[in-house]
């Protein structure tokens, strides 16, 4: 058999096509990756219960990393979780609530959100400073959809929710759609030690532990399956990608990636319109 490699995968704009489906051809390819002994592996911002959703949908239980690679799941177990520590969470929340922007914060017991985040959303969205192409761009709608549709929990004094000893921050999730508030608050953000300050959207900001990020998941999950970080392979299309395609033997960017990500890459696939994970593994991986 041929070196065994470990393929990490995202999920929205790169496993994703923008009907927001996996195709037949990427479930094929990644259960004839598996056949031939390799494991393919999910990495994405989005939430546990959410990956395993959607995975089910398709038939596949995949390994995954969630939230930005904070949690790493594999065979029905969690093997590693990395929070923002609390002096971090205090720093980061006082931020978020000076600016008054739309937040959610991703932890060990779910989703949590401020009860006025409608209201915030709408106060930014009608002020008249949000650029035109952020309301067309792919995310836009995916992002902005409220945190009780989703069924998330809401909180309504930030001071007491963050002095809640038994949840975990793991992802900071910002709305930052005012790009003058955007440089203010990742100003601010800057000077906060060891925390990862990334993006999946032109318009947002995603924070976390200077250890929790795709590069760390990825390299958890090879030394769980003890592949060398030569043999594993990275798939994605946005800056939260960036670390594990830092960390990975390969990296590949999605022909719908933006100009920073195909920079950060080894080389480009076709877009996840085309298929482009199918045509990743097929030719750079099982050839």
């Amino acid at each position: 058999m041929s070196v065994r490699k470990l393929i990490a995968i995202d999920f929205d704009g790169t496993i994703l096509n923008s009907h927001n489906e996996i195709s037949e051809e990427n479930v094929r390819v990644i259960k004839k990756a598996m056949q031939q002994g390799h494991i393919v592996m999910i990495l994405t911002g989005r939430q546990p219960e959410s990956i395993r959703e959607e995975m089910a949908k398709y038939g596949l239980d995949l390994p995954f990393g969630a939230n930005n690679g904070t949690e790493v799941y594999a065979e029905g177990k969690l093997l590693e979780q990395t929070s923002l520590t609390h002096s971090q969470n205090q720093k980061v929340a006082f931020a978020v609530e000076e600016e008054n922007v739309p937040y959610k914060i991703s932890t060990n017991m779910g989703v949590f959100a401020p009860k006025n985040w409608s209201e915030r959303l709408e106060k930014v969205l009608s002020s008249g400073r949000v650029p035109q192409e952020y309301l067309k761009d792919v995310n836009f709608k995916k992002m902005t959809q409220p945190p009780e549709k989703l069924g998330q929990k809401m909180f309504e004094r930030l001071e007491e929710f963050i002095e809640r000893k038994e949840i975990l921050p793991l992802k900071y999730l910002i709305l930052a759609f005012d790009p003058e508030q955007k440089t203010r608050l990742l100003r601010k953000l800057a000077s906060i030690e060891e925390i990862s300050i990334t993006h999946s959207a032109p318009f947002n900001i995603e924070v976390m532990n200077m250890n929790g990020n795709k590069g760390n998941g990825l390299k958890v999950l090879a030394n769980y399956y003890r592949i060398p970080l030569e043999n594993t392979v990275a798939i994605g299309d946005e800056a939260n990608d960036i670390a594990m395609f830092k960390a990975a033997g390969l990296a590949i960017a999605m022909g719908n990636a933006s100009e920073e990500v195909r920079k950060a890459s080894d080389v480009v696939t076709l877009s996840n319109d085309e298929n482009g994970v199918a045509y990743a593994i097929e030719n750079y991986v099982l050839k």
